[in-house]
């Protein structure tokens, strides 16, 4: 490090210092929005299958209700009772579970808080060392 009289360091090195400390902290601050995504990926992920999950069971549900309608229609018989029942609960089953993916869905932030959050702190640090 070049020196200016009097041991002080020069304007050449002081601004490559900031330059080399402002690359680390850019860095890290890649890393920490890495870290943060990847969580709010892996939640997301959940939630999508739970809404996957919902319309599949719905969709099995209202192929017992198309059931039963046919059976009712072919022969008038208390079978299609059954059926209509069963397809009732399985619908309804599914509807519900597909209502909760969909919440959590509504309820995500994909946004990387913290590294926002750590960015204006650091700018609010770089001002002031300025």
């Amino acid at each position: 490090m070049t020196h200016t009289t009097g041991g002080e360091p020069s304007v050449g090195d002081l601004f490559g210092d900031l330059s080399r400390q402002v690359g680390t902290l850019v860095r890290q601050e890649v890393r920490l929005a890495t870290v943060e995504m990847r969580t709010k990926v892996k939640g997301l992920g959940r939630d999508i299958a739970l809404v996957a999950a919902g319309a599949a069971v719905a969709f099995g549900g209202f192929l017992a209700l198309v059931a039963a309608l046919v059976l009712l229609l072919a022969l008038v018989m208390p079978t299609w009772l059954a059926a209509l029942i069963v397809g009732a609960i399985l619908a309804g089953g599914g509807y519900m579970v597909a209502q909760g993916g969909l919440k959590a869905l509504q309820q995500e932030d994909l946004a990387p808080r913290e590294t926002l959050r750590s960015i204006r702190q650091d700018l609010r640090v770089v001002k002031e060392a300025a």
